[in-house]
């Protein structure tokens, strides 16, 4: 017989896992940045002018992140008159989760799927795929609903932003020691300094952005997996979301309005043509089926 495991248990260790993670991301960062500093020989200007243009980057991430994420998923506002029951839903739902109801979205696109983005509860927003609304029954609806409204609750939301914050920065960081040192051509290496820690540094500098996307790739994971717990405690009805994923994995259909930055949002894996654990913003989708029912 599978082992019981409560809500809540299963809540607080995905927390953990996620604190971890987003630490992992940030000691990453600024270990590039010290990297970047060694290899053109700047000193300290390196990871302090990183950490303030990580700041700058993080604000406009923060402020217009969902705005923009919305417009390139091609998402238009729902009306209650077009969608009574899901705004029926989500108002009683975000009432349970004691937060305030969230601005709904929909998305034509014949996969069924959804995602939640903002900044807080008080900025957050929540778009289902017109194939979501029309392969779903009421209490399957329900629990992919309520798994948005926990990513909400949570501030997952907000993890996700960041996670896409350090991304970035990272590559860019990459990017511009790459640039730098082709068409600059200037550090330690050209005046015969560093010895192996000079390659360390490179090395290190190539490897980060790949690093960063695994830790991003883990802390979604996390995400998905606490917000299936909260989901169904929400709901008091797991088999809802369970059933749910299993229609949604049986159907295979690609998102059409996905990509690869946005795809960690979206409530089961986008890309499911995409095979490996490691490399994928999901847990498998058989995982959190028996996660679910063994709750």
């Amino acid at each position: 017989m599978a082992q019981r495991i409560s809500f809540f248990d299963a809540a607080d260790a995905n927390k953990r896992n996620s604190l971890i993670l987003v630490a992992a991301m940030f000691f990453l960062f600024m270990a590039v940045a010290f990297a970047i500093s060694y290899i053109f020989d700047i000193g300290l200007c390196g990871p302090v002018l990183g950490f303030f243009g990580l700041l700058f980057y993080a604000l406009i991430v923060y402020f217009q992140g969902d705005s923009i994420i919305l417009a390139i998923s091609g998402a238009k506002e729902a009306k209650r008159e077009e969608y009574p029951f899901l705004y029926n839903v989500v108002e009683g739902l975000a009432l349970a989760s004691q937060i305030p109801m969230p601005r709904l979205y929909v998305i034509e696109d014949p996969s069924p799927n959804a995602f939640a983005t903002g900044r807080d509860p008080k900025h957050a927003s929540v778009a289902v795929t017109t194939g979501l609304l029309g392969m779903l029954k009421c209490e399957e609806l329900e629990g992919v609903v309520a798994h948005e409204i926990s990513h909400i609750a949570n501030f997952d939301i907000r993890f996700s932003m960041i996670a896409i914050v350090f991304v970035g920065a990272i590559a860019l960081m990459g990017d511009f020691t790459w640039r730098m040192l082709f068409y600059g051509g200037s550090g330690r290496r050209d005046r015969g300094g560093g010895g192996p820690l000079i390659l360390i540094a490179l090395f290190l500098v190539i490897l980060a952005p790949i690093f960063a996307q695994l830790v991003r790739f883990a802390l979604s994971r996390e995400r998905e997996y606490l917000a299936d717990a909260n989901g169904a405690r929400i709901t008091r009805y797991p088999e809802g979301l369970a059933s749910a994923l299993t229609k949604i994995g049986n159907a295979g259909l690609p998102t059409r309005a996905a990509n690869d930055t946005t795809a960690s949002l979206y409530f089961s894996n986008p890309f499911p043509q995409k095979i490996g654990f490691l490399g994928s913003t999901h847990p498998p989708i058989d995982d959190r089926v028996k996660r679910l029912r063994s709750m």
